[in-house]
């Protein structure tokens, strides 16, 4: 959780069970803006595909960068590993394409001085991997993240 008098922060994690295997996870981030009265939305933080490509792409470097090092530490036989890798790889893909839709649960964080250093990208089961990975994350900075901003919010964010 983070609270500043510029923006609250919220995460809310769960799972509900209505049979089957295991039960379907719950996974949501709010981000209240205080003064303007409102939830902040992926959306509306940044408005124009073009930002979602270069954040997905950012996303999409971790993402891989991390199925591969687990892979090697897993020591898989070669075809082993390349059928997880291309599986994975095709699972964040999906989960990464360039729509405000697949990064709604965000939250910040932030410097001392409450300003916003970068945002935590928060992906459910399912959306970038499979069940067993659980949820899993990305830090974007804000480096990254200030030329796609809507100009209205840029003013929360940590300038490097």
């Amino acid at each position: 959780m983070v609270e500043t008098p510029q923006l609250v922060a919220i995460a809310a994690d769960g799972s509900r069970y209505t049979g089957g295997a295991h039960g379907e996870p719950l996974v949501a981030r709010f981000v209240w803006l205080p003064g303007q009265n409102k939830l902040l939305t992926a959306k509306e933080l940044v408005p124009r595909v073009e930002g979602w490509v270069a954040i997905g792409a950012y996303v999409r470097e971790q993402l891989h960068t991390s199925v591969s090092v687990r892979a090697d530490a897993d020591e898989m036989p070669p075809e082993e590993r390349l059928e997880f890798v291309r599986n994975a790889d095709k699972m964040i893909d999906e989960g990464t394409e360039p729509d405000a839709d697949n990064f709604a649960a965000f939250q910040p964080i932030v410097d001392a001085q409450g300003r916003i250093t970068a945002l935590r990208f928060v992906f459910p089961p399912y959306q970038v991997g499979p069940y067993a990975d659980g949820t899993q994350t990305v830090d974007v900075p804000a480096a990254i993240l200030l030329p796609h901003l809507a100009p209205e919010y840029s003013g929360l964010f940590a300038k490097s």
